[in-house]
């Protein structure tokens, strides 16, 4: 029986050596200290919005364009009063702008303006390292990491998903680095990560 006995202990110290490399290769489960995310509505270059005009035209134009683009150069192109920096406003502020400027040309006596933007284009997060379309993307409200990941194509052979670095600006102007798990979120371990505009993120490669 002791030749039995000695193969226990052996496969015992085996199984156990395993579990305690298992375990260190998982590291701790917690979610990254990030600062919560802002969702930014200010407008920048490439946003797509619908500037509606709504009211009696001096000039009786019954059909104007509705949609737009904002361009390099950060402006928009109005019926009548022609071309007209938004870059940097809130959607209620356009509003405001555009009605002001419509007035002052007399264009309109009492024009009530609407603005909904349709793509924040401008507002976009990168990703780098080892995903197989490492590029920056446009954010939409509620995206996480997740989606980021599906977005950039998923990951490569030899990424290591329990090593994916998240870089972000703070209100205080400095940058905070985490940490996160791809499997922890996907398992459920912890919340996936909300992203914000100007985010940075790294998939590494693995050591093995």
């Amino acid at each position: 029986m002791k030749p039995f006995a000695g193969l226990t202990r052996a496969l015992t110290f085996v199984l156990l050596l395993v579990a305690a490399l298992t375990g260190c290769n998982t590291g701790p489960v917690k979610a990254p200290d990030l600062p919560a995310p802002i969702h930014a509505t200010t407008l920048g270059t490439g946003d797509e919005l619908e500037i509606r005009i709504l009211g009696a035209s001096i000039a009786g134009a019954k059909e104007i364009p509705s949609d737009y683009k904002v361009s390099p150069d950060g402006t928009v192109n109005l019926p009548f009063v022609g071309r007209v920096s938004i870059i940097g406003l809130e959607p209620n502020e356009i509003e405001v702008l555009v009605k002001k400027k419509l007035i002052e040309g007399e264009f309109y006596t009492d024009p009530q303006v609407s603005v909904i933007v349709r793509a924040y284009l401008s507002k976009r997060v990168s990703i780098a390292g080892q995903v197989k379309k490492p590029d920056s993307y446009p954010i939409s409200p509620g995206m996480g990491l997740l989606k980021l990941i599906s977005l950039a194509g998923g990951f490569t052979d030899i990424a290591d998903e329990d090593s994916i670095i998240i870089q972000r600006k703070t209100l205080k102007g400095d940058t905070k680095i985490e940490r996160v798990s791809f499997d922890d979120i996907r398992d459920g371990r912890i919340q996936d990560v909300l992203l914000q505009a100007g985010d940075y993120i790294e998939v590494r490669r693995s050591v093995i």
